[in-house]
């Protein structure tokens, strides 16, 4: 598995989890759309640990720098 992910946007996912999880513990987002934004954070959080996004893999999409780019 090889990264595609940079660390702005691996931060970015951790923030945008963090909000949502936010949301949720403050019953700001509850129901059904609060379990969507839970499980949603929980993919954000696994994929910024991992540095790969499935997604980004079947665009051909990568944010990482490039090395031995000159």
């Amino acid at each position: 598995m090889k990264t595609n992910m940079g660390s702005t946007d691996k931060m970015v996912r951790l923030l945008i989890a963090a909000l949502f999880v936010g949301l949720y513990a403050t019953d700001t987002i509850t129901g059904i759309m609060g379990i969507i934004l839970l499980i949603l954070a929980g993919v954000f959080i696994l994929t910024s640990f991992m540095s790969f996004c499935p997604i980004y893999t079947i665009f051909g999409y990568s944010t990482c720098a490039s090395k031995g780019k000159e």
